[in-house]
Parts: C-alpha cells; sequence; structure tokens
C-alpha cells in the first residue's frame, strides 16, 4: 500500500480509502489502483476521506476522472469527504463534481451514496 494511501475499510457495501498528503501522479495511481481492483470483484461504490489531503494538481485529478469514467461503466459512484476549501473549489473548477459527489462526512456520504 503506498504511504499516500493511510487506510481502506468497508462500510454497507462502500470501499471509503482514507488518503495522507498531495493527490498527485503517485496519490492518484494508489487511489486507482484499490478502485480497479475492487472494480474487478464486484464493487461499485468508493468514498475518498481527504481530511489530510490538503492540497491536489491536474495530474491527480485526471487520474480521479479516470476513475469516474470506468465506474461510469459498471454504473458506479465515487464520493469525497473532509476536502479543505481549495481542493473543493479545485475539484469544482476541474468538473469532477459534475459527475461525483463532494459530502461533508463519513455519515452523510453513507448515506447519500
Amino acid at each position: 500500500m503506498s504511504s499516500f494511501i493511510k487506510n481502506t475499510k468497508e462500510v454497507n457495501q462502500i470501499v471509503i480509502i482514507e488518503t495522507d498528503g498531495y493527490l498527485n501522479k503517485e496519490g492518484g495511481e494508489a487511489i486507482a489502483a484499490i478502485c480497479y481492483e475492487k472494480i474487478k470483484a464486484g464493487q461499485v461504490k468508493f468514498l475518498i476521506n481527504m481530511a489530510t489531503t490538503k492540497v491536489v494538481n491536474s495530474i491527480g485529478v485526471s487520474i480521479l476522472i479516470e476513475i469516474i469514467e470506468k465506474l461510469q461503466e459498471v454504473d458506479g459512484k465515487i464520493g469525497y469527504y473532509n476536502l479543505a476549501p481549495i481542493v473543493s473549489k479545485t475539484f469544482n473548477i476541474m468538473g469532477l463534481t459534475k459527475y461525483s459527489t463532494v459530502f461533508s462526512t463519513e455519515e452523510e456520504a453513507l448515506v447519500d451514496l
């Protein structure tokens, strides 16, 4: 497991990935590896806890877009929570929020994803 991934767990058939640090190419690839492995196993709902991820770059975001595209093929969903304001703004600007959802808390996400 990448040092970017702090933890993964499953709750109600939703895979929750907890990140730590800069969402760049390495971080994006770490998230993608988990998502693609779980998609092959039939899981199609993902949440990313970004409480300790305060910075993202375009490569990290582009990898998230690739994950979204893969999830659209299997009628899956992805959401994020605990976003820093700048990360939330970046996700909006880059269009991620048109195809995925930002939640305030894990509890909210588990109900609405």
